[in-house]
C-alpha cells in the first residue's frame, strides 16, 4: 500500500546535512497535508522562509498575550424583521508594536499549530463575557455576544467556558459559540461532551460559514444547533437571478424547518438586504450596517440607532 502523503527534498541542492534534509522533508510533508491526502510535495526555499515567519509569529504571539496587545472589536448583528440589534460578534485584533493592527487571518492558524489558540481563545471569551455582562446590565438584558471557538479548543480539557459563566452568574444565552461545519464531523469524545455541555447550560451554538463544509443534517439536530451563518461567498454575488439566491433561500427554508435561525454574513448593499428579507432570513451582519467597532463606538452606534437610553453612562469606562 502506498503512503497517503509523499514528500521530497534533494541533496545537495536543498541542504548538505541529514538533519536539515529531514527538516526540509517535514516542511514538505506539512505542505502536502495542507493540500489533502493522497498527494505529494517537494521542498522549496519558500517553505523555509514561511517556516521562519511562522516561528517568529509564534514567538511574538506569546509576548502579545503577556503584554496585552490583543483587543476586541464588535460587529452588530441586525434582526432583519425589526431592525433591532441585540447581538454582536466579537472579533479579535492584534495591535503589534511594529506592524500595527494584525487581523486574525494572519495569526490564528499559527496559534492553532502552536497550541496557543486555547489561551488566546479563553482570553477572547472572558473579555466578551465581561462586556456582555455590562451591556446586559446597562442596556439590554437579552443582549448576546458571539465568540468563535477553534476546533483545537474543543480537545483541551483545561478550558471550560460553562463553569466561567456560572461563576459570574450569567445566563448561558449570553453567549453564542460559533463553530465550523467540519467540527461536527469530528466525533472526538471531548467535542461531543462540550457541545452537549453547551446545550445543557443554555449556551447557543452557531455554525459559521455554513455551506462551505460538509456537515450532516443529522448532526445539526443531534447537537441542537441554534443558528446557521450563511457564508459571505454566497452573499457577495446575491441577486434575484443568481444560483446563490437559490442556495440562500434553500438554506433558510431548511434551517427554519429544523427549528434554527439564520444569520447572513457579509451584507454590503441594500439590495442584498432586501433579498434576504424577502427570503425570510432572520439576521444579518456586514459593512452595509456597520463595520466592527470598539466597545465605546459600538455603544455610540446603538445610541445613534435609538436603541439605548442617551442618559445611561457608557459601560466601557469600568471595563
Amino acid at each position: 500500500m502506498f503512503p497517503q502523503v509523499l514528500r521530497a527534498t534533494f541533496f545537495p541542492e536543498d541542504a548538505s546535512s541529514a538533519d536539515i534534509l529531514m527538516k526540509n522533508a517535514d516542511q514538505a510533508m506539512y505542505a502536502a497535508k495542507n493540500n489533502g491526502r493522497n498527494c505529494w510535495s517537494c521542498f522549496t526555499s519558500n517553505m523555509r522562509a514561511a517556516s521562519e515567519i511562522r516561528s517568529k509569529t509564534a514567538y511574538e504571539l506569546r509576548d502579545a498575550l503577556r503584554n496585552q496587545q490583543f483587543y476586541l472589536m464588535y460587529q452588530p448583528i441586525l434582526e432583519l424583521a425589526t431592525g433591532n440589534i441585540h447581538k454582536a460578534e466579537a472579533l479579535i485584533r492584534w495591535q503589534h508594536p511594529e506592524q500595527g493592527t494584525i487581523y486574525p487571518a494572519e495569526f490564528i492558524a499559527i496559534a492553532e499549530e502552536t497550541n496557543l489558540i486555547t489561551d488566546i481563545g479563553d482570553w477572547v471569551f472572558k473579555q466578551a463575557v465581561n462586556q456582555v455582562a455590562l451591556w446586559q446590565t446597562n442596556f439590554d438584558i437579552e443582549f448576546q455576544i458571539s465568540v468563535n471557538k477553534s476546533p483545537k479548543q474543543f480537545i483541551n480539557k483545561m478550558s471550560n467556558w460553562v463553569n466561567h459563566l456560572r461563576e459570574l452568574e450569567l445566563n448561558g444565552r449570553s453567549i453564542i459559540v460559533e463553530i465550523t461545519e467540519n467540527l461536527l464531523l469530528d466525533m472526538h469524545e471531548l467535542v461531543i461532551e462540550k457541545l452537549l455541555n453547551f446545550r445543557d447550560a443554555g449556551v447557543q451554538v452557531a455554525i459559521d460559514d455554513f455551506g462551505t463544509g460538509y456537515s450532516s443534517l443529522s448532526y445539526l439536530k443531534k447537537f441542537d444547533i441554534d443558528y446557521l451563518k450563511i457564508d459571505r461567498s454566497f452573499i457577495s454575488n446575491l441577486d434575484s437571478e443568481s444560483n446563490d439566491s437559490i442556495l440562500c433561500e434553500a438554506i433558510i427554508s431548511m434551517a427554519h424547518r429544523l427549528g434554527m435561525k439564520v444569520i447572513a454574513e457579509g451584507v454590503e448593499t441594500d439590495s442584498q438586504k432586501q433579498l434576504l428579507v424577502a427570503m425570510g432570513c432572520d439576521y444579518a451582519q456586514g459593512y452595509f450596517f456597520s463595520k466592527p467597532l470598539t466597545a465605546d463606538k459600538f455603544e455610540a452606534f446603538l445610541l445613534q440607532q435609538g436603541q439605548i437610553n442617551p442618559y445611561i453612562q457608557s459601560s466601557t469606562a469600568i471595563l
